[in-house]
């Protein structure tokens, strides 16, 4: 039998909102996109939730992403994250995700994030969670800008093609392996796992979920890092692959020791 490990989703399943779209508002600023660019960004990621399984959706998606991204400066694209992360994306760690991560690593299982968002986005959320391993939406460069053509795009049936790819190199056996998403059109990444689990899943998961018997996960408490460190909640979530809406009890548990605490505080 080889290592196991555990492949994490990124958007709505470790964190409680769209990565790329999340810095937004920094590219903006920066006169990288438009107005109308954040609008038919924020168009492009509806329809590729809603119908993201489908070939020439995620072909759609993939293309535009490359034409708004062209002659961007890769350094200038690293350096925006690297200032907003903390005020972007840290306040929304699901609290609940967070914990399951470290329970993974502590059970010595290797922790990858497999996100279709770019690679650059993603390894800073990697490292804010003590995360290493990532498998991201990887964009040609040349002379230090995006080309305009996608070198890797890290979604649907490709997500599973890298982590096979990932397992092999490792000696990781899938069959005790773990994966968690919010979206069906991680449905080939679940499948490939001997324990697959759904996280505030999307209507058509929630359904596959029920037919094929798989735990249900509600997390609902995205709060700081650095809160999280000084609060943590003391329930086990090694149980959490194990039955339906342990997410919950877990969110539960925090909320209820935040709330002493601040009740102690005050007194």
């Amino acid at each position: 039998m080889g290592r196991s490990a555990a492949f994490f989703d990124l958007d709505k399943t470790v964190i409680a909102k769209s990565s790329a779209l999340a810095f937004g508002r920094p590219f903006y600023r920066d006169g990288l996109i438009t107005r109308r660019d954040v609008v038919k960004s924020a168009y492009a990621q509806l329809m590729f939730r809603l119908g993201g399984t489908d070939e020439q959706t995620m072909a759609r998606t993939r293309d535009y992403l490359a034409a708004l991204c062209k002659g961007w400066r890769v350094e200038q694209v690293r350096q925006i994250v690297a200032e907003t992360l903390h005020e972007l994306i840290n306040p929304y760690v699901y609290a609940e995700a967070a914990v399951l991560i470290e329970e993974h690593q502590a059970a010595g299982r290797d922790v990858v994030l497999v996100s279709a968002s770019g690679e650059e986005m993603v390894r800073p959320i990697g490292a804010l969670l003590g995360v290493t391993d990532v498998i991201a939406t990887r964009m040609s460069v040349q002379d230090g800008r995006y080309s305009g053509e996608v070198e890797f795009y890290a979604a649907g049936p490709s997500k599973v093609e890298a982590v096979t790819e990932l397992a092999a190199a490792r000696g990781y056996d899938l069959a005790d392996s773990y994966a968690y998403s919010d979206s069906y059109s991680d449905r080939p990444l679940l499948e490939c796992v001997g324990h697959p689990s759904v996280v505030n899943p999307d209507r058509a998961l929630r359904r596959l979920a029920v037919e094929n018997a798989w735990p249900v996960l509600e997390f609902r408490h995205p709060i700081p890092l650095g809160r999280r460190l000084r609060e943590r909640p003391a329930v086990p979530v090694a149980a959490a692959a194990l039955g339906v809406g342990v997410g919950v009890a877990i969110g539960i548990a925090w909320y209820g020791r935040h709330r002493r605490t601040r009740a102690v505080q005050a007194a």
